[in-house]
């Protein structure tokens, strides 16, 4: 059998060359022959496991955050041969993980590496390209997805919440269409937002009926978030009932298309991600990802 490692040096607070040898010991004891291979730009992890794929590997085990595991599942893509995936979380967010119950903290999650447990789970595509967790497009999208790295490193989640509350007092909405399985919604909204998983931002609870196999797009559009809406967000969001909440749309699809008259970008799993318009849909069941026995 073969594995292939793909581990982004800079993730975990540059911690992440530490768990390679303990990942490839274990392996090495279930029978893999392992490569180990090293990011060092954008779109590397994606060419790693295109590789792992063509080289009809059996395993590919992703260790960094959200933006490495994007890239990584995005060399998946309309692959004969799709290798099993394992993920080792060393990100901010790690929302994907949170979603498949695999430990936060890597020497667990390394850990996982031994079990025989293999769910398979649905992606999202944006365009042309893969998705694992969730989209976000409007001004808060933008927002976050200026957070630098540095801050991510050091502030972790907070990084992301001190930004996203100062583009939220700001009140700034984006002029929005949104289509979706035959019906319309037009009007301005500061946040669209489609969910896989019930992990969204570390915030398990927020779509609480997510599956990551219910071959659905999770879809929230928040229509009027001023600094005293946020707090009542907030709390709902707490309380897994953010689609309750009475400035929130709420609904699920499995294909939607988002556009705007003005000059708006998106958040793709935690990264900077095309301008509208956008195409997504599910494809269902479309990887195979190691979990734990008892997940």
């Amino acid at each position: 059998m073969k594995a292939t490692i793909i581990i982004n040096p800079s993730s975990g607070k540059e911690q992440a060359l530490e768990y390679v040898k303990k990942a490839e010991d274990i392996l090495s004891e279930q029978g893999y022959h392992v490569t180990v291979n090293e990011t060092a730009k954008e779109l590397d992890a994606t060419q790693f496991c295109t590789d792992a794929c063509k080289e009809c590997h059996d395993l590919v085990v992703s260790i960094g955050g959200d933006g490495t595991l994007h890239e990584t599942i995005n060399g998946l893509m309309d692959q004969e041969h799709r290798p099993k995936l394992a993920v080792i979380p060393l990100g901010t967010v790690n929302d994907f993980a949170r979603a498949l119950q695999i430990p936060l903290n890597p020497d667990q999650a390394i850990e996982t590496l031994r079990s025989s447990n293999v769910k398979t789970v649905d992606m999202g595509q944006l365009n042309d390209q893969l998705f694992a967790n969730v989209i976000a497009a409007g001004s808060l999208a933008e927002a976050l997805s200026s957070v630098p790295s540095e801050d991510k490193s050091k502030l972790g989640a907070f990084a992301y919440f001190r930004d996203g509350m100062k583009e939220l007092m700001s009140n700034s909405a984006s002029p929005l269409k949104i289509e979706y399985d035959g019906e319309v919604w037009e009007g301005e909204a500061p946040l669209f937002l489609a969910a896989l998983t019930n992990s969204v931002g570390g915030f398990e609870s927020m779509v609480p009926d997510a599956e990551v196999d219910d071959g659905l797009l999770h879809c929230f559009i928040m229509t009027n978030l001023n600094m005293f809406n946020t707090l009542t967000a907030g709390l709902s969001l707490l309380l897994g009932n953010l689609k309750g909440h009475k400035d929130v749309i709420y609904f699920t699809a499995k294909h939607v298309r988002v556009s705007s008259t003005e000059p708006v970008k998106t958040n793709v799993d935690g990264e900077e991600g095309p301008s509208l318009p956008v195409d997504l849909r599910i494809i269902p069941g479309h990887i195979r990802v190691v979990v734990p026995e008892e997940a």
